[in-house]
């Protein structure tokens, strides 16, 4: 791989350890408010700090192809799941949530081949359905429990943000990592508007101050500052090959969820941790062919 493309997964890891305190911090904002005011509130709380960069920046409107990219970015990544996680830690554990996310790098692979017109090899999709199963398997024997709402929530949302990772990814390559983000977040704001205020209006009783730190959070860092390194590492690295270490964002969450919320971790979660990463190595050194490249500025 070029020096480039490891760039790529350094800025891709990072995003991934950034989101991966996303569930944790969710399941505690919704104990205490509404889910779907959690999911829209965050975007549009992101979106000032958006709005204030691009106008610093004086970024150029993007065209208006980029915007029929932008709206596939709201509906996965600012609607789509976070909406639809935050129903789902409603009723299921952030660790539970946290296993069935592990599908996520499968589906932007997926729709990097459809939007990106990557063409991994037959190796590749043997690592990442190799990892893929691994988390599964994992969920199985950590006893994760049988198929509840949550997990069909959890499900659709990781099958929605997919979508919104793999084509902010191509948008990357055009508008640069943290302008996709900032641009995507601006352009949701008036939609979100209404819903939020109104939603705001209907709450009772306090919110306390454990919860809005966790509100900050997803706000701050899952919405905003995590999609810089994000996305301007899979536009470096490559969209299917750099969405593979997302694989290792459930060890994370879950290490993350010892140290901060006591949580016991397994010794088998280590274990199949180590597999996991095995994976993405092997992954790295598969052939992934990308379309032809297109000027940026990450």
């Amino acid at each position: 791989m070029s020096s480039r493309e490891n760039t790529g997964m350094v800025l891709g890891l990072l995003g991934v350890v950034i989101f991966s305190l996303t569930l944790p911090m969710t399941r505690i904002v919704v104990h205490e408010v509404n889910p779907l005011l959690n999911g829209l509130g965050r975007a549009l709380f992101a979106a000032i700090p958006a709005a204030a960069l691009l106008l610093w920046r004086r970024e150029k409107w993007p065209n208006r192809a980029q915007i029929k990219g932008l709206c596939l970015v709201i509906l996965g990544v600012i609607i789509g799941f976070p909406v639809l996680s935050s129903w789902a830690m409603q009723s299921l554990p952030a660790s539970h949530g946290a296993l069935v996310n592990g599908l996520q790098p499968l589906f932007v692979a997926i729709y990097a081949a459809w939007l990106s017109h990557e063409r991994p090899s037959k190796a590749f999709w043997a690592c990442a359905a190799l990892g893929s199963a691994l988390v599964l398997g994992y969920a199985v024997i950590s006893g994760a429990g049988s198929i509840q709402t949550g997990d069909i929530l959890m499900v659709a949302s990781v099958a929605i943000g997919g979508l919104g990772y793999a084509e902010g990814g191509r948008l990357a390559k055009e508008l640069g990592g943290w302008q996709v983000i900032c641009w995507a977040l601006v352009l949701s704001a008036p939609l979100l508007l209404g819903p939020v205020v109104y939603l705001a209006s209907q709450h009772q009783g306090p919110i306390s101050s454990g919860a809005w730190w966790a509100f900050a959070y997803v706000a701050m860092f899952s919405q905003f500052i995590g999609f810089f390194a994000w996305y301007a590492g899979l536009a470096m690295g490559g969209i299917s090959r750099v969405s593979q270490v997302q694989l290792l964002q459930i060890f994370f969450t879950m290490a993350f969820s010892g140290l901060f919320f006591g949580e016991h971790i397994e010794p088998i979660t280590w274990i199949f941790a180590v597999g996991v990463i095995i994976t993405v190595i092997l992954g790295r050194k598969t052939t992934v062919i990308a379309p032809k490249p297109v000027s940026q500025t990450i």
